[in-house]
């Protein structure tokens, strides 16, 4: 039987757990992030409260349980940059594969725009196919690839690079 499809919300301090329990999945299994140290909640309300209204988080839930989360921040501080934002999605492990990081990724696609933000974009690496598909999903374009980007646990890492237009700006 297919999971019920998640409902999605603007994150709150009270969040700051769950997210931090989804994000330091995607911490260890060191196919999304560059990060290495877990995250304690506090870091994540710390967080939520630093980026305010202006750069929304959204999380996902089912049956009460936040199964995915996705986060803008600053892209950079130029006033020329100020509608554009980056974003990352996190899924809980035993949620991947069912819509989550979708839902999550569309719900915080709508509040960036009604933020007017005119761009989102973030780096990808080319390995993590779902995350590549659910911004293909979400109307995400591939623009390019950053070229040894980072090392994560001493080993070079690539980049893709995705994009959305929003707003008048598409």
């Amino acid at each position: 039987m297919a999971a019920s499809p998640p409902s999605t919300r603007l994150a709150r301090e009270a969040d700051a757990a769950d997210i931090a329990r989804v994000y330091n999945e995607g911490i260890a299994d060191r196919g999304a992030t560059f990060e290495t140290e877990p995250r304690a909640p506090a870091d994540i309300a710390r967080m939520l409260a630093e980026r305010g209204d202006r750069f929304p988080s959204i999380v996902a839930e089912r049956d009460g349980r936040v199964i995915a989360w996705a986060g803008t921040s600053p892209y950079r501080s130029r006033p020329a940059y100020a509608g554009v934002a980056e974003f990352s999605v996190y899924v809980a492990r035993e949620a991947r594969g069912t819509g989550a990081g979708s839902a999550a990724l569309g719900a915080l696609v709508a509040a960036c725009e009604a933020r007017g933000f005119w761009k989102l974009l973030s780096r990808i690496f080319p390995e993590n196919a779902a995350s590549r598909a659910i911004c293909r999903k979400q109307g995400f374009r591939e623009v390019g690839i950053y070229a040894r980007h980072g090392r994560l646990d001493g080993v070079w890492k690539d980049c893709v690079i995705v994009e959305r237009l929003l707003g008048d700006a598409r």
